[in-house]
């Protein structure tokens, strides 16, 4: 049997297309505000590569949070953040900003999962 597709699943799928969107863009813009990270790239402290390295952060956090069917945990999100900065750019950010980035981030993630975007 061959499926018919509606207009709905359309706009279904282009929803989802523009929810997606615009949890890569507030990624990218949490990622450009955190003092920590913003510091490490302007002083080069993960290297000459340090800004390609910023945004590989972000779109590692972004497939993440996209494509995680699970559950995803603050704990989770923390570690991840802070084990970036370590070996990333051999910088400990003990300023409580990988909490905070970690919290806007799971609060993007459920406003995503629910559609509140």
């Amino acid at each position: 049997m061959e499926s018919i597709s509606t207009g709905n699943d359309a706009a279904s799928t282009r929803q989802k297309g523009d929810a997606a969107s615009h949890l890569r863009d507030g990624v990218s813009l949490l990622f450009s505000r955190w003092n920590g990270l913003q510091m490490a790239v302007q002083n080069q402290w993960g290297g000459c590569d340090s800004l390609q390295k910023s945004q590989q952060l972000a779109t590692d956090i972004f497939s993440w949070l996209f494509q995680s069917k699970a559950m995803v945990y603050l704990e989770d999100l923390e570690n991840l953040l802070y084990e970036s900065m370590l070996f990333s750019f051999n910088t400990e950010i003990e300023d409580g900003s990988i909490e905070e980035v970690a919290e806007q981030l799971m609060m993007m993630h459920e406003e995503y999962w629910h559609g509140n975007h």
